[in-house]
């Protein structure tokens, strides 16, 4: 038996704000059929435009990762598409009123909730994955990502910041729905309070509030309730490069390590990796 493609197992709407346009949103999930992919649908504009997730429809990494064709966009999807990810969904229909994903509680916590409210669906065709074969490697300028041999998803993340709440951390996690869910789908997406004060400065960060991030000053967290984790910041890092390394299109059967990454290293390394095909095939896996 050889696992099956999966979708959601019936329809379900998410309302928020974008973080860095503070627009409402109103996002809409729905089965989609087998080997359709994940794809979103900007119901806001003339004729619908439909822009696949897939790394070669990145059109921006600087703040959030943004994928975009013929001119429409889709911003801030990393929380979104890595819960699908992690709950193994390859394939729904996502509609938007608007160009970015609501930020919600700045984590992932939100789709998980909704994921599993609604329940998952296995479809009748394989799935296929890419399948390490060899090591590489993509470092420069101090950040580095490899990915090896292994035999499920697992991901390493270091951060190494000047400053004392966050320094070095590091975590390594097998990725399962359960691990997600438990370990990472929490953890939110933080900066510093300089760092936003510049952003609205430039119209950006709209959206962004002590309600869906975490803001750090010089020594201290302002977020009253505090960290959801002691070492959250590194758990956030594991779930962006979780959404954004989803957009090869296919699940990764290998061991991924990161060190001082983020959306542009990660979408620099997908571009190495899938040009390297002596390094990885695609297969289905029995179970």
């Amino acid at each position: 038996m050889y696992r099956k493609q999966k979708t959601i197992s019936q329809e379900v709407t998410i309302q928020g704000i974008g973080l860095h346009s503070g627009q409402e949103v109103t996002l809409t999930i729905k089965p989609a059929p087998e080997n359709y992919g994940i794809r979103f649908i900007r119901v806001d504009l003339p004729n619908h435009p439909e822009i696949s997730a897939f790394f070669k429809n990145v059109v921006d990494t600087s703040l959030a990762t943004v994928i975009g064709r013929d001119g429409a966009i889709v911003s801030t999807i990393e929380h979104l598409m890595a819960s699908l990810s992690a709950f193994e969904i390859d394939n729904v229909i996502i509609e938007m009123d608007a160009y970015e994903v609501p930020i919600m509680d700045g984590s992932a916590w939100p789709f998980v909730e909704v994921i599993q409210r609604v329940g998952v669906k296995s479809q009748k065709t394989d799935k296929q994955y890419f399948v390490v074969k060899s090591p590489i490697q993509l470092e420069e300028g101090g950040k580095r990502v490899s990915i090896e041999p292994y035999d499920s998803y697992k991901i390493s993340c270091e951060i190494d910041f000047n400053h004392p709440l966050l320094g070095n951390q590091n975590l390594t996690l097998t990725v399962t729905p359960q691990t997600f869910s438990d370990e990472i789908s929490r953890a939110r997406t933080f900066g510093f309070i300089q760092e936003l004060d510049y952003l609205r400065r430039f119209g950006l960060a709209k959206g962004g509030s002590l309600d869906n991030a975490i803001v750090i000053d010089k020594d201290s967290v302002l977020n009253e309730d505090g960290l959801r984790f002691p070492d959250e910041f590194v758990r956030h890092k594991i779930l962006d490069s979780i959404g954004d390394f989803s957009l090869l299109g296919m699940p990764i059967i290998g061991h991924i390590t990161m060190f001082k990454t983020g959306h542009a290293f990660h979408h620099a390394f997908l571009d190495t990796f899938f040009i390297n095909r002596n390094v990885w095939e695609t297969k289905t896996i029995l179970e």
